[in-house]
């Protein structure tokens, strides 16, 4: 009865109730562009498809991969970024280490499903297109035992099979580059533009099949460059660029300057600017992802 009484309500203590956890907001605008970069990589891939000709990559050095990569940035930064800032380093990397033990697997698993899909193609269809040599698939299957080594360490990774591993090596520099930003973002900064460097002047990069001097296409620790630049700007450690006119049409004559250089139609036609891709092809190499890529890039964002 005393606790009905409204004058024992007013002097009773109050009790503290914790608050809800902070619940991961997830923007949907990340997995639409994720979506659509997709989309366009699924175009780009299908033989003898018309639409192949207006992609993206078609007026300039980026494409979908980019768009892809970057936004993985950012999407590893609202994943991981908090539980590093509220739960440590040695709790983020742990985070990180199951990211990239799952990562593996879906990596392993991914390349015996489609080996095996590639065999049953071709033997459903023997006079059409050789799918597993399509893939680079023959020399797994004349010395499995040693290349199935390969495949589990990596050192094997056939064509079209690279995405996964570089984002493997990607997420492995994750904690290094936030405890570095910790310190100073210089630092984080300083690592990853070193790596990409690296990549460039001196061939920086991991061995793609032990019989020869393929190494992976896409080259981690050029392509670390745009995920960083992404997580950084989720995290804060760089601001979004102002919305300004001049800043607008500097982007749009970046993007015009570009396609004269990245258009087959009019470089083939004008062999200046063949001569020039063939000069300086350095400069937006998909591999190492090339620091042209990057500027279109940012200029299309």
């Amino acid at each position: 009865m005393a606790a009905s009484d409204p004058k024992f309500a007013a002097s009773a203590p109050r009790v503290a109730v914790p608050a809800a956890p902070a619940t991961r907001v997830r923007d949907p605008r990340l997995d639409f562009f994720r979506g659509i970069a997709m989309f366009i990589i699924l175009i780009a891939h299908v033989p003898g498809n018309w639409l192949t000709l207006w992609i993206p990559a078609r007026f300039g050095f980026s494409d979908a991969t980019e768009i892809f990569v970057f936004c993985s940035g950012m999407a590893s930064a609202i994943a991981f970024g908090s539980v590093f800032r509220n739960r440590g380093a040695v709790m983020g990397t742990v985070r990180v280490g199951y990211r990239i033990w799952q990562v593996y697997w879906a990596h392993i698993g991914l390349f015996v499903a489609t080996a095996a899909a590639m065999v049953v193609l071709n033997r459903i269809f023997p006079d059409g297109r050789d799918y597993v040599g399509q893939l680079n698939l023959y020399p797994f299957f004349k010395n499995t035992p040693d290349n199935l080594v390969g495949l589990l360490t990596l050192t094997y990774v056939p064509n079209y099979f690279d995405i996964l591993p570089m984002y493997l090596v990607i997420l492995a520099l994750l904690p290094v580059v936030f405890v570095l930003a910790r310190v100073h973002v210089a630092l984080a900064a300083a690592l990853v533009i070193v790596l990409w460097a690296s990549a460039s002047l001196f061939d920086l990069n991991f061995p793609a099949e032990p019989w020869s001097e393929r190494q992976w296409f896409f080259n981690p620790f050029g392509w670390q460059l745009i995920f960083f630049t992404g997580f950084a700007f989720i995290s804060g450690w760089i601001p979004a660029p102002p919305i300004d006119r001049r800043l607008f049409w500097a982007a749009v004559a970046i993007v015009l300057v570009i396609v004269p250089f990245a258009y087959f139609r009019i470089y083939n036609e004008y062999t200046m600017f063949l001569e020039w891709r063939k000069e300086w092809r350095v400069l937006f190499n998909k591999t190492d992802f090339g620091i042209l890529r990057y500027v279109h890039f940012l200029a299309l964002a």
